[in-house]
């Protein structure tokens, strides 16, 4: 567990450091999207990981590992609008978007760490394209109990979906910067 620890503690502060850039020339802009189009914009980068994996191919120069930061990054984005509802203009400073990323992030780590005592680190074992179609599968998830108003009756919510997402994306982003066999 000591290497998965400083592992995903690697990748996270990345995927933090990149956010945290983007929020110096953007501030946190995002306030405004509703959770919905935070799900798109995390379908399109998944459908992406998915094209580059079956194509082998950019035509755009970026490869896999700034899409899985990206989805990341979206996913806690995701988590503060459920958080604190869209907005219709910037209502937060940087300081306060990254104490939000900083909690959120927490939250998903604990989730990570819990379901990987659970599961003794099967993940390591697994294709990453594996971790794309199960983001891709929750997307789809999240877009019907979206279009159903939030509403489930034996399944987990948005959030919970988006946490699972993040650590996908993180567990590629792992095996991205350490290797396969990491």
């Amino acid at each position: 567990m000591t290497d998965t620890k400083q592992q995903f503690e690697a990748v996270i502060k990345e995927c933090r450091d990149v956010f945290q850039a983007k929020l110096s020339d953007y501030s946190p802009s995002w306030r405004i999207m509703r959770p919905e189009s935070i799900t798109d914009q995390l379908f399109i980068k998944a459908k992406r990981i998915r094209s580059l994996e079956m194509k082998k191919v950019s035509k755009v120069g970026e490869g896999i590992r700034p899409e899985f930061m990206a989805i990341v990054n979206y996913g806690v984005i995701g988590l503060i609008q459920l958080e604190l509802g869209a907005v219709d203009t910037c209502d937060i400073d940087a300081r306060r978007a990254l104490e939000l990323y900083d909690a959120h992030m927490e939250e998903i780590q604990t989730l990570m760490y819990a379901k990987n005592h659970d599961y003794d680190e099967a993940w390591r074992s697994m294709r990453i394209s594996s971790y794309t179609d199960f983001i891709l599968t929750k997307l789809n998830r999240v877009k019907e109990i979206e279009d159903n108003d939030g509403k489930v009756i034996a399944s987990e919510g948005i959030a919970s979906n988006y946490m699972d997402m993040v650590n996908y994306a993180l567990f590629g982003l792992i095996k991205l910067t350490f290797g396969e066999d990491a």
